[in-house]
């Protein structure tokens, strides 16, 4: 049952973007209205200080992300950290969309006094007390930043991170294509299309009534990392596709996804603020904003295969059942190893991690991107 709080919150929320869509005249892009329900300070979903991560619903929790799962997801990561923090000769790491924190405190107790700073890059003032208190061992070397510098020397993570970033969705009646917005009810929120110059990335075929997502925001993210990032490596892990199966024709309902305690939908329009909302991502627009900024694609593969890569399965060895069956979910390919990907991008560093990185030595898919 909702609480009087959460009852309140959502409310807020609603009337801060009907105020947005009477301000456009009646229509609002999906990504600002994507970007309202999940960031509005103090009420999107993300802003409100509720507990999003966590194993099971009793906790309040939404979903669970891999480190969540299994402390073996960073320890293994975490190899391969280091090859690039030598290879790129930095001690920096920079983590986008911390979470709880559980990926950085992973990553900063296996590798010890390699990393001289960790900075978290975190729209959300609430989550950040979060990894306050979750980092609490490591509090000297933890920043805090709202924003990009300008320069960047180091080894950048993202762990379901570009998945969160709005998206546009475009609908196809077999003729012409539209952009879909939202509009406001007396009931609530509703789909709403225009027309618009928009496509899809990728030349189809579409069929009749296709619904599905183009992703600037994210591409432009990449892009700006890429700018600034002097010298070091970035490692992006999320659920997504090369952009040929992306655009698939049987793939004709989008990827657009909700996630409230740990049932999924796909109705963003209701429980505006209370679940979360995401796209899978484009992979092939994320490299190829990578690379138009100077990036260097280091490879691109299943999770399964990137962790295994990383000496995952060595670090199983002696443990018990439940560490056993929790690592196994990070790799079995109808849970998260297929689906998740890992795609890695360089700049600056030495030839020899460059051309051997360590999570893509198996299993390289990046002749798919």
């Amino acid at each position: 049952m909702q609480s009087n709080r959460a009852a309140s919150v959502s409310g807020a929320l609603a009337s801060l973007i009907r105020q947005a869509i009477a301000h456009q005249g009646g229509w609002l892009p999906f990504d600002r209205f994507m970007a309202m329900a999940l960031y509005a300070p103090g009420l999107g979903y993300y802003a409100r200080g509720s507990r999003q991560f966590g194993a099971l619903p009793a906790s309040g929790s939404d979903f669970i992300t891999g480190p969540e799962l299994s402390p073996l997801f960073g320890r293994a990561l975490a190899r391969q950290v280091e090859q690039a923090l030598a290879g790129s000769g930095t001690a920096e790491l920079w983590e986008f969309g911390a979470g709880s924190g559980a990926l950085a405190r992973q990553l900063l107790d296996t590798l010890g006094e390699r990393v001289q700073r960790y900075r978290i890059v975190d729209l959300s003032g609430a989550l950040r007390e979060r990894q306050r208190e979750t980092l609490g061992g490591h509090a000297a070397k933890l920043e805090w930043l709202d924003e990009l510098p300008d320069t960047m020397h180091g080894v950048v993570i993202g762990n379901e991170v570009l998945d969160a970033m709005p998206v546009q969705l475009l609908h196809f009646d077999g003729h012409e294509w539209f952009e879909r917005g939202v509009a406001a009810t007396p009931q609530g929120f509703a789909w709403s299309d225009r027309p618009t110059s928009l496509r899809p990335p990728h030349d189809g075929p579409f069929i009749p009534g296709t619904v599905t997502e183009v992703h600037p925001q994210a591409e432009a993210f990449i892009a700006t990392l890429a700018e600034r990032l002097e010298r070091g490596a970035a490692f992006f892990i999320d659920y997504g596709f090369p952009a040929a199966e992306y655009y698939h024709p049987q793939r004709h309902g989008g990827t657009l996804m909700c996630h409230q305690a740990h049932r999924a939908d796909a109705d963003p329009l209701v429980a505006v603020g209370e679940k979360d909302i995401t796209a899978h991502v484009n992979f092939s627009a994320i490299a190829l904003a990578a690379q138009d900024a100077g990036l260097e694609v280091l490879g691109y593969a299943t999770q399964a295969r990137f962790l295994m890569n990383c000496g995952l399965l060595d670090l199983l060895q002696g443990a018990d059942l439940k560490t056993i069956a929790n690592a196994q979910k990070l790799l079995n390919e109808h849970e998260m190893g297929e689906l998740f990907k890992v795609i890695g991008f360089a700049r600056g560093c030495d030839a020899a991690f460059s051309t051997a990185p360590l999570g893509f030595a198996a299993g390289d898919r990046t002749h798919t991107l």
